[in-house]
């Protein structure tokens, strides 16, 4: 059995994906110090601005669906 699809994404997407992440990671780190809203916010504008950038790079395009199964 062997596999025609790819899950593995595209660099630029990675790039997309460790933005959203650090914007997470941020946010989270923000609300166990006090909280933080300033820093709260910074993490979401980063958030956000990663999902900007997953729509630009068009990441939802990465998988390819393998054929079924019999």
């Amino acid at each position: 059995m062997s596999s025609t699809g790819s899950h593995a994404g595209r660099p630029k997407s990675w790039v997309a994906v460790a933005i959203i992440f650090a914007g997470f990671t941020i946010g989270g780190f923000a609300l166990t110090q006090g909280p933080n809203w300033i820093m709260f916010g910074a993490g979401a504008a980063i958030t956000v601005l990663g999902g900007i950038i997953a729509l630009a790079v068009d990441i939802m395009t990465d998988v390819i669906v393998d054929d079924p199964q019999h």
